[in-house]
This record gives structure tokens, sequence and C-alpha cells, in this order.
């Protein structure tokens, strides 16, 4: 018998392990021109927008995913096999048998460091047009489409692609996706992520690293200028969506996400005893 294995504290801080995030922002704020910040010998872009005029130049990889069995068998071949998933499961020994099959020697895979995800938002909606149609999403009763039945296989297979490309060790894996600007019942201003049923909002942040939202700052003072920028934590005085896992971050960082991922591997954590939670 192996017996338990117990990592140590030495062997943990050795692991290099990558960044996983997600970053948030209106239409139009710049979220895919971040590849700009990045290094495009060691990125790969995974483009489910089809929007790529804001990168036209930009001189790293991508791959064009359109449907959702596509966005399945990329994830699958880029994380591997899930040990724990049913031979009839995705993300299954047999679905990454299949895949190296259709994709080739994963090996090939080896040089990119960073996986941009471009967008989360187009993610749901690819998933909720496969899950619509599927056994789940009719009635067993009448045979009428069931939307109820769509959504939940709809969190379902979200939360599973997510949790597949968040387990690519040691990678950095970063998703973008539309933000919304909505109105509660008293006309107050809230931001909720864009994306298709309510599971996948509610459960990301608990999966990833970084909740980041790129915004427009808009500093008082008459001749003061607007900017963009990552917000990072919160609570926030704008109410926007942010969390870091790291303690690394400043609440307000420069939109430059390659200086972002430096901060957080090579930062300084605030000492324990900075740690406070008070509540009043």
């Amino acid at each position: 018998m192996s017996g338990l294995k117990i990592i140590s504290a030495d062997q943990r801080m050795a692991e290099q392990g990558g960044i996983k995030g997600v970053i948030f922002g209106l239409a139009k704020i710049g979220k895919t021109s971040l590849l700009w910040t990045l290094d495009p010998a060691s990125t790969l872009f995974v483009d489910l927008e089809a929007g790529g005029l804001s990168v036209q130049g930009w001189g790293g990889d991508s791959i064009a995913v359109r449907d959702w069995d596509s966005a399945r068998n990329i994830a699958c071949f880029l994380g591997g096999p899930n040990p724990a998933r049913r031979p009839d499961q995705t993300y299954s020994q047999a679905h990454y048998d299949y895949v190296l099959k259709e994709y080739g020697d994963p090996a090939a895979m080896g040089k990119y460091q960073t996986i941009f995800v471009d967008s989360i938002t187009v993610a749901s909606r690819l998933a909720l047009q496969w899950a619509k149609g599927q056994p789940e999403a009719f009635s067993e009763r009448t045979g009428k489409p069931d939307m109820r039945g769509a959504y939940g296989l709809l969190g379902q297979e979200m939360i599973g692609w997510v949790t597949q490309l968040q387990h690519i060790g040691s990678r950095n894996v970063w998703f973008v996706g539309l933000l919304d600007e909505k109105r509660d019942d008293f006309n107050r201003s809230y931001y909720e992520p864009q994306i298709e049923g309510s599971k996948t909002g509610l459960e990301l942040p608990g999966i990833v690293d970084e909740v980041v939202t790129m915004t427009e700052l808009k500093p008082e003072g008459e001749n003061a200028q607007p900017y963009r920028a990552f917000i990072c934590s919160r609570p926030n005085p704008w109410g926007y969506p942010a969390g870091d896992r790291s303690g690394k971050l400043d609440q307000v960082e420069a939109p430059h996400l390659g200086r972002l991922m430096d901060k957080i591997r090579d930062g300084r954590r605030p000492a324990t005893a900075d740690y406070t939670y008070n509540i009043q």
C-alpha cells in the first residue's frame, strides 16, 4: 500500500500553480483587447465570439469554437481526463481518448501558459442551445419543451465545463464575460454577469481564484479624465462583482492582465496580523 500522500508546506509552496480567473465588463470596454497585454508566444486564444477585429494583428494562436460539443471537447483535451467521471460522461477517460483521436498529441499544447477564453457569455448561449435539444428539455408526460429541464441541464453543463478548465493545473485560465447593469424595485443600480441561467453566475466566484471587473472610472474634478481600471475586491464603492483569493491585489489595478498575473505570483501577501474581519 502506498499510504496517504501528505504534501508538505515546502512542496506546496514550490508548486507553481496556474491562476484561474474571470473578467467581467460592459460591452466594448476592451476585454478582448487584454490579449495585447499577454505574451503571444505562450497564450492560446479560445474564441467563441468570432469578434476578433480588436485583436487583428495579435501574434498568438487561436481556436475557433462555434458549438457546445466543440467547447466540451476542447476543455477535455486541455484538461485531461477526470477520474471521477463515469465512462459515459463528458471529461471521462473515454471522452479523453476520443478527443485524442480527433485532435492529436496533447504535447502540442505544452507551449501555452495562458488560456484566454472569450467569452463565458457566449459559451452559456451555446450550452443553452444544446440543452434545449436534449431529452431532459422535454416533458416525459406530454413530450412538450420543458424550459426548467433545459436550464437545469444548462447549469450542470456550464459548471462542469468551467471546472474542467479550472483544473488545468500549471496553466493560467482566464474567462471574460459581459456585465449587465440592472435596476432593482427601488430603482437602485446593481451589476450581475450576463450568463444564461442563474447557477453559473452564482457558483463561478467560488470556482475561480480571481473575479475582476473591468470598468471606466470617472475621478472627481473639472478637468479629470475618465480611465479604465480593474476592480479586484469587494465591498467596493461601485458595487462591482470582484474577489481576490491571492490577497495581493489592490482594490483598483491597472487594466493590464500580464502585470496583474505578475503581481499575483510575485507580490507580497498581507501579514497575518493585518487580516481583520471588522463587522460594524
